[in-house]
């Protein structure tokens, strides 16, 4: 082999890591347009969807607004409630989301994924991106409701890229969470009981209405492996005037960056096994 020939085969090795990321992240782009065009497509969900964080906020907020008691460090409860709220409605919107994959099984769109040569977590996290949007639709409603509402909310352009960022990642985990249990159960009547199951467990054994310091010690240990615990501490620190991170920011984001990391790797090891 000439020293042309061996510079060409060097050449070429190094361009695979490269041209196998561009071929991940094109897949990924794929499925994640295809839930776009979802969303294009039926817009009033989204509007339907924000109807229940807007109810906590101007409810239950409103009426918890002078109790007393409620340790909230300095700010109102509606201020300290709303990132709680906000939390809460992404997890609610992407818990579910597995119940499309159920349906895509049953229309045979699954089949004709598996059968591509894409790669399974591409498949994965673009039903994740997906999520995120509709999160990221749920977060613009949350903010704009807070505004009228008097909350001071830093609008600083950096932490606002912040908050879309922590909720695209929270969106991630909690649709690939879902995504597991879809696979796992594979009809529809059984995956929504355990999604009704599993939702309030994690908001109310998490700081999304009230601190970890009011909560007994078995819930405040549980509330510590509650990866809405972490996404609320960071939009809380990121939404409000003069709010700090309990455990860090950087903590919180690579927290539930590694959650998502685990969880998109279970997906799509188990993913085949959903159409069998």
């Amino acid at each position: 082999m000439t020293y042309a020939e061996f510079a060409e085969t060097q050449d070429k090795s190094a361009l695979r890591p490269l041209a196998r990321a561009i071929y991940f992240w094109r897949k990924t782009f794929n499925i994640f347009e295809m839930e776009l065009r979802k969303i294009r497509h039926d817009p009033f969900n989204l509007l339907t969807r924000a109807i229940q964080p807007l109810l906590w906020m101007l409810i239950f907020g409103q009426v918890l607004a002078g109790a007393r008691g409620i340790p909230t460090g300095g700010f109102s409860y509606i201020e300290f409630m709303a990132p709680g709220i906000l939390a809460q409605s992404v997890l609610f919107v992407s818990i579910f989301y597995g119940l499309a994959l159920i349906w895509e099984r049953d229309l045979g769109i699954i089949h004709k994924f598996l059968a591509s040569p894409a790669p399974r977590t591409a498949l994965v996290l673009g039903k994740g991106l997906g999520a995120g949007i509709r999160g990221c639709s749920q977060a613009t409603i949350v903010l704009l409701t807070m505004w009228l509402m008097g909350v001071n909310v830093d609008w600083n352009i950096l932490k606002l890229l912040a908050v879309f960022a922590t909720v695209l990642l929270g969106s991630v985990v909690f649709a690939t969470l879902s995504l597991i249990i879809a696979i796992w159960m594979k009809e529809r009547e059984r995956f929504m009981g355990v999604g009704q199951v599993l939702t309030m467990p994690l908001f109310f054994a998490s700081n999304a209405i009230y601190p970890i310091s009011m909560m007994p010690d078995w819930l405040q240990r549980i509330s510590m492996f509650n990866p809405l615990t972490y996404m609320v501490d960071a939009l809380r620190a990121l939404i409000l005037v003069g709010a700090e991170s309990s455990y860090g920011l950087g903590f919180d984001l690579g927290l539930l960056a590694v959650v998502g990391v685990i969880l998109i790797a279970i997906a799509a090891k188990i993913y085949p096994s959903f159409i069998t």
